[in-house]
C-alpha cells in the first residue's frame, strides 16, 4: 500500500467543506461531520486513558476498542458502508459483565472523580455519550446502521464500569452523590 497521507494540507477545506470517504463534499458543520468529530475526540481520549497505569487486560481491550472506533468513524465517513465488526457490541457486553460482576451493587449515583485514570475514564464516558447523541441526531435525517448506535451505547456503559473498576485499582473509593443535599424546587 502506498503512502495515504503524503500531503497533510490540501486546501480543499478552506471554504468550509470537507470530503467524505465516498468522495462527496459536505459542510464542516454537517451532522455527519459532527458525529465523526465526536467519535474522533472519544478515540483520542481513549489514547489519553491508555497513557495511564491500567491493568494489562484492560489496556489490551482498550486498544481493540480504538480500532473499533476507527472502523465506526469510517462507517460515518462513507454513508451506507459497514466496517464495524459484527461481534463488536457483543464483545463489549462480555467485558461489561466480566468487570461488573466483581463490583458492589450501586445504591446511589457515582460522582465523576477518583485518581487520574478513573477521572480520564469518566471524561471518555461523557464524550462517548455525546458521540452517541450526535449519531442519533444524524440518524434522524440520514440512516446510520443500528450497530453503530448500539456500540456507542455499550461503550459508554463499559467506560462507566471501567471507571468504577479503576477507582479500586488506583486504591481509592468511589464518591457517591449525597442525596441529602437534594432540595426539590417548590
Amino acid at each position: 500500500m502506498g503512502h495515504r497521507l503524503s500531503r497533510i494540507y490540501t486546501r480543499t477545506g478552506d471554504e468550509g467543506t470537507t470530503g467524505l470517504g465516498d468522495g462527496s463534499r459536505v459542510s464542516k458543520d454537517n451532522l455527519r461531520v459532527h458525529a465523526m468529530g465526536d467519535v474522533d475526540e472519544l478515540n483520542s481520549l481513549l489514547g489519553v486513558l491508555l497513557a495511564s497505569a491500567l491493568p494489562p487486560e484492560m489496556a489490551a481491550s482498550l486498544f481493540e476498542i480504538q480500532h473499533d472506533l476507527f472502523d465506526l468513524g469510517g462507517e460515518l465517513s462513507i454513508p451506507g458502508c459497514s466496517l464495524l465488526p459484527a461481534d463488536a457490541g457483543t464483545r463489549l457486553e462480555g467485558l461489561i459483565d466480566q468487570y461488573n460482576e466483581v463490583l458492589p451493587a450501586l445504591k446511589e449515583f457515582v460522582l465523576p472523580s477518583g485518581g487520574l485514570a478513573t477521572a480520564r475514564c469518566h471524561v471518555a464516558r461523557a464524550v462517548c455519550r455525546r458521540a452517541e447523541r450526535a449519531v442519533v441526531a444524524l440518524d434522524a435525517v440520514e440512516p446510520v446502521g443500528a450497530p453503530v448506535m448500539q456500540y456507542l451505547n455499550r461503550l459508554s456503559d463499559l467506560l462507566f464500569v471501567w471507571a468504577r473498576t479503576l477507582a479500586r485499582h488506583e486504591g481509592g473509593t468511589e464518591v457517591m452523590w449525597d442525596r441529602s443535599r437534594f432540595k426539590p424546587a417548590s
